[in-house]
Formats: structure tokens, sequence, C-alpha cells
């Protein structure tokens, strides 16, 4: 027994760093290492993530502990819909036209969901949270640099679509991204780690240093031309706003805001709903051998996936399917593009309307949860990370509409897992303190007894 509670103890001390190392290989996507495995690539990421996943599994069935995790986590309705998102994507291989897709797609969401558990498992302290918080800013700086080459030298790295492009396009900020697109949504999220350090940091320094790359954050996105990550920053900003009010100016604000929507609705309403359903027309005499305006193919994804959805009875036509019916039997033209460039969109064309609602809900549910914890106003070195959290999914969610496709965008997954081992550790920690006071309130009837 004392060997085992040894061995448990140094693992207690060395897994937190295996995942140091993961979340921080995340930031370098294949640029260190990207081998062409045939079925699919292997590179720095997977290998570390494969290996620390191999090592949990070994540590649980021989300390058999599993249970343990379990018990100590404070998320298991996410984690059971992550479980259950992962096998609905499993049984639809039943009834998906492209098998091997469809396990290309499973294995990506396998691979983010593994992380997650990962995460959530091994990140149960306040020190760990704030060591991940720590290797998402500094590894940010790295890319923000890269992305300057980029712009200014024209320089793209081997693993950017740009590599070997026109001379024109070759000034888009890439960093370690596949494209711009990409770039920029990972941005959206990092503006908010920034702004949260800024505004809660005591040391000028770091208020300094946090606004100076916030501001670089904004001005790359800018550079890349991602109007969808603009939109991130600018609703972000105004959840940011809302947020920092007092009680009872968030109400008269909200009162305000509810008004003045309804007033723009009932004036504009008539207008901008010509203008989209003239744009939704317009984008129905295009052929399929004609080159599409951007936005027109755009519109022309989402309404193929609509199409395909309605199609599958709502349950989605399968995991990683939506691509190929995109390139095999599109009803409307869209430039021969095979990705949806819309994340919520992507989930509910290859996986229907019940994984869907619950990643919305799931979603819902971790906002509120930071936000509950938030309104404790525990202290400034813990908004760090509820601000950092809360703000990047509200950024995050606008700004996914850029992306061709965000499964295989890794800092997605690191940044869930972020967000849910926050919610998990927050969680405990209150538990703790309930349970502190119910037991110092019984000592004090004791005492009052006696």
């Amino acid at each position: 027994m004392a060997v085992l509670r040894k061995s448990n103890i140094e693992r207690k001390k060395y897994y937190p760093i295996i995942m140091y190392i993961l979340v921080l290989s995340t930031f370098l996507n294949q640029s260190l290492l990207s081998i062409n495995a045939g079925f699919f690539h292997l590179f720095l990421y997977r290998v570390v993530l494969l290996a620390a996943a191999a090592l949990f599994i070994f540590h649980i069935m021989r300390e058999k502990n599993l249970q343990q995790y379990w018990n100590r986590t404070n998320v298991k309705g996410v984690l059971l819909f992550l479980v259950f998102w992962l096998s609905y994507g499993a049984i639809s291989l039943l009834w998906a036209k492209s098998i091997i897709e469809g396990i290309k797609a499973l294995f990506l969401l396998g691979l983010g969901i593994s992380f997650v558990f990962l995460a959530v498992f091994t990140f149960t302290r306040m020190t760990h949270l704030f060591w991940y918080y720590g290797i998402w800013l500094v590894m940010t700086v790295i890319l923000l640099m890269i992305g300057m080459m980029n712009h200014f030298t024209q320089i793209q790295l081997p693993t950017s679509n740009l590599y070997g492009a026109a001379e024109y396009k070759r000034s888009y900020p890439t960093a370690v991204f596949f494209n711009q697109n990409d770039f920029a949504t990972f941005l959206t999220i990092s503006f908010f780690f920034y702004l949260s350090l800024t505004k809660n940091s005591r040391q000028v320094w770091l208020k300094t240093s946090g606004l100076l790359l916030a501001i670089l954050c904004v001005v790359t996105i800018y550079w890349t031309e991602s109007r969808a990550s603009l939109l991130g920053v600018g609703f972000g900003l105004i959840a940011y706003i809302y947020i920092l009010l007092p009680k009872v100016f968030k109400k008269i604000t909200a009162l305000i805001g509810t008004a003045a929507f309804i007033l723009a609705a009932f004036v504009f309403s008539g207008k901008a709903a010509e203008k989209i359903v003239g744009l939704i027309n317009a984008s129905d005499i295009y052929l399929n051998n004609e080159v599409l305006p951007s936005n027109i193919a755009r519109i022309n994804l989402l309404k193929n996936t609509i199409y395909f959805f309605v199609e599958s009875f709502g349950f989605g036509v399968g995991a990683g399917n939506i691509p190929f019916y995109l390139k095999n039997e599109s009803i409307y033209a869209t430039n021969q593009v095979v990705e949806v460039h819309n994340w919520l969109a992507e989930i509910m064309g290859n996986y229907g309307i019940f994984v869907l609602l619950g990643y919305v809900t799931m979603y819902a549910v971790l906002f509120y949860r930071l936000y509950q914890l938030y309104q404790r106003k525990i202290s400034r070195k813990h908004n760090v990370l509820l601000e950092a959290g809360m703000l990047g999914m509200v950024g995050f969610l606008v700004s996914s509409i850029s992306p061709s496709s965000v499964s295989n965008l890794f800092f997605h997954w690191v940044f869930l897992g972020f967000v849910i081992s926050i919610v998990s550790v927050f969680a405990g920690a209150n538990k703790r303190e309930q349970g502190l006071a119910a037991k110092e309130k019984v000592s004090n009837d004791c005492d009052a007894k006696d």
C-alpha cells in the first residue's frame, strides 16, 4: 500500500507537467512535426495527447481509481454530453455515405474529447489553471510574432495554405495555422485573455503588456480581414461592459437594450428582411461552374447544409459527411468549397438536432456557471480566469463562422477544456467552503447547547 501511495503521489507531481507540455504543443500545430500516415496526419500535439492518454489509462487500470477521478469532478453533466456526442457520432456511421470520412471525423472528435477529460481530471487546483492560462498567454505572443512576420515580410510557413501563393496573398497573417481565418478565431479568444489580464493585474508592467498585446491581437485580426472575428471582439466587448456594470444599471441597460432592439426591429425589419431575402434569392441564379462572390457562396453552403439536415429528418448526415455531400450532392453552387464555414451548422449537418441542442445547452450552462461564480466577487486574481473564460466563449461563438471547419482546430478543444476545468475547480472550492461553513455552524450550535 505504501508503494502504491508513493507512486500515486509521484504521478500527481509529474502528470500535470505532461499536460502542460500537451497544452503548449497545441499552439505549435504542425510546424515542428508532421508525419503523413496515409489515413491521417501525425504531429506533435497528437503524439503527446496519445501518450498522455495511454499513460492515464495505464495508471487508472493499475490503481483501479477511475471512480475517484469521476467523483472529484463537478462537471459530470458536461462530460456525459461529450460521451453522448462521440457515441452518437459512432452510431451515425450506420447511415453515413462515406465511412472513411466518418471515421476521420470521429478520430478528431475523440482526440478533442479525450483532451477535455484529461484536462478536467488533471487540472484540479487553482495553480494548475493559472499555469494553463499563462501558457496560452505566452504562446500567443510567439504566434503574434510569426503573424507579424507573415504580414511585413510576406513569408509563410509550410503549414499555411498561403505558402507559395501569389505575393499579394502572402501578407495575410496565418502563423502556424492553415489559413488566416483560423488564426483570427484563435486571436479573438486571446484578445479577451489579455484584456482580463489588463483589468485585473495590480502590476503596471502586466497591465501595460496585456493592453498592448490585446491591441496587437485586434490589429492582426484586422490584417486577416476576418469580419466574423472582428464582430466576435465587438460582441465580447459589449458583453464585458454589461458584466462590469453595477447590478442596478444592468437592469436598466437590459430594459433600454430590449426596447431599442424592438424599436429597431419594427423600423428596419422590413428593409432588412427584404435585403436578406434578396441575397438568398440571388444565390439561386448561379450555376455550379460559375465563380461566386464570397457572401453568396457562404449562403449557399448554409442552404445546402440545411437541406441535407432536413433530408436526414434532423438526425444529421453522419459524422464528417457534410463535406462529402457538399462535394457530391450539392444543390446550390458553392465555388467547389466543401466545408460549411459555420461551426453550429457543421454540428447540425453532421450530427443532427440532438447534438446541436446539447452543444448549445452545454455552452450556455458553462457560461452561466462562470457568470454565477463571477458574481460572488471572489478576488481580482480569480476574476482573471473567470473573465477570460466568459468573454472568450462569447468571442469564439461569434467568430466560429469564420473558419472553414472548427472540428480540426485543436485550440477550440484546449479552450473548451480550460473553461470546463475552471467551472469544475471553482465549483469544488465552493462546495468545500460550504462544507466547512456547515461544520462550523454545527460546532457552534453544539457549543451553544453545552
